[in-house]
């Protein structure tokens, strides 16, 4: 294990999320590795300092008492013949009048806009399971920097092989994957870094033959979609457009590259 891999699985290893074998690796590393044993040390104290009970105080009943809600205030019912009676026009020119307002209202049209030709239900689905992987737990169902590891542990779980590839040469490591949906079915998404940035690259089995790539940029992040070799692939992330372009570029090539014939 390289210090770049304990950097990344370090605190999983402190909330112990890790596997067993992953587990033995990180203390073997922090047997042997004085600087990464030292920010494992530092990160340990924070996690147990954050945890003193003392840090937690009750809030005074003063102000308990003014944040907490008012009881329901008893309403009169008066009798039917008291009450009073709007005629159904009144109820059509009132809900004409809020039909004009909301297509007249530039909010509205705004989320016409974002809802017309150019929407794709696989782009909101992928965007939205991206937001969501970046919550706390959510991101890596195996964490392994291995596509040796992270590619048999989807066996079993899907019914294809997905194509796992080691772009930590071309500055895109893999560190790890998970089960996802997508388009109604459950889809391989394998976890890639850029720096600080997240990428997600989803795929799953194509109905329909090679499509040529296309792009969209929603709400700060790019999508990119393409499908070959009988797979379909969404890749997202907030990087910039051309990271992504790059990134898809190398997993293109490399996944395009034949292996190598053994000597004879």
């Amino acid at each position: 294990m390289t210090c770049d891999d304990a950097r990344l699985l370090m605190h999983a290893y402190l909330d112990d999320e890790l596997d067993a074998a992953q587990s033995a690796s990180m203390t073997t590393h922090l047997q042997d590795c004085a600087a990464c044993a030292a920010s494992y040390g530092a990160y340990a104290r924070l996690h147990q300092a954050l945890a003193q009970p003392g840090l937690y105080h009750r809030a005074p009943d003063a102000l308990r008492k003014h944040w907490s809600p008012a009881p329901p205030v008893a309403q009169a019912v008066l009798p039917m013949s008291f009450r009073p009676r709007r005629a159904p026009l009144a109820y059509a020119m009132a809900a004409g009048f809020a039909g004009a307002l909301l297509l007249t209202s530039p909010a509205w049209i705004t989320v016409l806009r974002q809802g017309g030709a150019d929407s794709n239900p696989v782009v909101a689905e992928a965007i939205s399971s991206h937001i969501r992987s970046l919550q706390a737990q959510h991101l890596m169902d195996v964490v392994s920097t291995d596509q040796h590891t992270v590619k048999p542990w989807f066996e079993g779980k899907l019914d294809f092989s997905p194509r796992v590839k080691d772009l930590g040469s071309e500055g895109f490591p893999l560190v790890g994957g998970r089960l996802d949906a997508i388009d109604g079915r459950s889809v391989a998404a394998l976890i890639y870094k850029r720096h600080l940035h997240v990428i997600n690259l989803y795929q799953w089995p194509a109905d329909s033959t090679a499509t040529a790539q296309s792009e969209v940029q929603r709400h700060g992040y790019t999508v990119i979609r393409w499908t070959a070799e009988g797979m379909r692939y969404v890749a997202i992330s907030d990087v910039s457009a051309g990271d992504l372009k790059q990134f898809v570029l190398a997993f293109q090539n490399d996944a395009a590259t034949p292996p190598a014939s053994p000597p004879r």
